[in-house]
């Protein structure tokens, strides 16, 4: 089974209705207040579903699940509109699958809240689509920055002052760290330079 048989429901709204809507007036878009939302067309469920790369938004009866209409959703054309003048109501291009006709239709939700899900849920599809587009023809970067080496090597010392302690002499050798024994600061003081020995 491809990654392309997999559906996956991104919004269910329990409630939404359709309106038979009039030519759209002007460019600039379409106004709910152009038609009667008190006379609905239909009424009924909105699921929106991502299969493959296709969006689909369905609006099926709530009680039954029988399809009305089906809008397949593409963001860089016009099948879903928001209106000039209310956040709740919507344009759909809503597309018979058998023959390819399509139709304009407005929705609409009764809550503001619901309207507001239903938008971020296509935003969200989009983004989703943008990065895997961008994913899928980023190249392959590879780490051309030379490795570097924060080993000791072989014969390399160091000293490490604790204070009131004589310093600690560390050696590397064949791979192996070698610490000397620390000794008291007082014992230090009553040894001539020469005792000591070099650090």
């Amino acid at each position: 089974m491809s990654a392309e048989d997999y559906e996956s429901v991104l919004l269910v709204i329990k409630e939404c209705y359709v309106y038979r809507i009039p030519p759209r007036a002007n460019a600039r878009g379409y106004r709910a207040a152009d038609w009667d939302v008190n006379q609905f067309l239909w009424k009924g469920r909105m699921r929106i579903v991502a299969k493959g790369d296709k969006c689909i938004i369905n609006l099926e009866d709530a009680t039954s699940g029988e399809l009305f209409a089906t809008c397949p959703y593409d963001p860089r054309g016009s099948s879903v509109e928001p209106v000039l003048d209310s956040s709740r109501y919507f344009v759909l291009k809503i597309v018979d699958p058998g023959s390819g006709k399509h139709a304009f239709v407005g929705m609409g939700f009764p809550e503001r809240s619901w309207a507001f899900d239903f938008n971020v849920a296509l935003q969200d599809y989009q983004k989703q689509e943008e990065n895997a587009k961008a994913a899928a023809s980023a190249p392959q970067s590879t780490n051309d920055a030379p490795s570097v080496d924060y080993s000791w090597k072989e014969g390399q010392t160091i000293s490490i002052n604790l204070g009131n302690v004589r310093p600690i002499l560390v050696k590397v050798d064949s791979n192996i760290c070698l610490l000397t024994e620390s000794i008291p600061t007082d014992v230090i003081n009553n040894q001539t330079t020469k005792e000591r020995g070099q650090f």
